[in-house]
């Protein structure tokens, strides 16, 4: 089973995913911040990571630094799913190897498991 990572502080927003990627057969774990989130995915080993930035504790970026910092992490394929522009966005992320910024209010969860799907496929 394909498994999906969800790193999402605002509860409703993960849980509305989770309920979305599980009705379409995918296993999901979420975590509320980039640090959880770090330990969620070496104990979890998703194949794809949907990460929120603006989160507490550690915010999106910091975690994706340390992440691709890990044998496991350098080649995980992760979307970026934000409230915030991509313009906003911190400079580093394009360094990061991200497989997609996706702004939250511009698409739908059928969108977004679309996207999954495509980068999931490729």
């Amino acid at each position: 089973m394909t498994k999906i990572a969800i790193i999402e502080d605002d509860q409703a927003i993960s849980q509305m995913y989770r309920i979305k990627f599980e009705a379409e057969g995918y296993e999901v774990e979420i975590a509320a911040n980039g640090k959880l989130g770090l330990e969620l995915i070496d104990k979890f080993r998703p194949d794809i990571v949907l990460l929120d930035l603006m989160m507490p504790e550690m915010n999106g970026d910091e975690m994706l630094k340390e992440l691709r910092q890990t044998e496991f992490g350098k080649t995980l394929k992760v979307i970026v799913l934000t409230n915030m522009g991509e313009q906003e966005a911190p400079d580093r992320l394009r360094m990061l190897d991200i497989a997609a910024f996706v702004t939250k209010s511009d698409m739908t969860p059928r969108q977004v498991a679309e996207l999954v799907q495509k980068q999931l496929a490729s």
